[in-house]
């Protein structure tokens, strides 16, 4: 069996830089302000966009 050197695996992530496993799967909940019920909006989105996915108000 072959060894790899990790310079290769770090060279071999940066190459599946846009792979999906960046994405990941949010689900906020939303309030009707004239009901009271709540729906669910549900997203694939990259990880580093998580903060403002939260962040926004709808």
């Amino acid at each position: 069996m072959a060894k790899v050197s990790k310079n290769a695996r770090v060279a071999q992530r940066a190459a599946n830089a846009g792979s999906g496993r960046d994405f990941v799967k949010v689900i906020k909940s939303i309030k009707d302000s004239a009901s009271g019920k709540y729906t669910y909006k549900e997203v694939m989105i990259h990880k580093d966009k998580v903060k403002e996915f939260f962040a926004d108000g709808k």
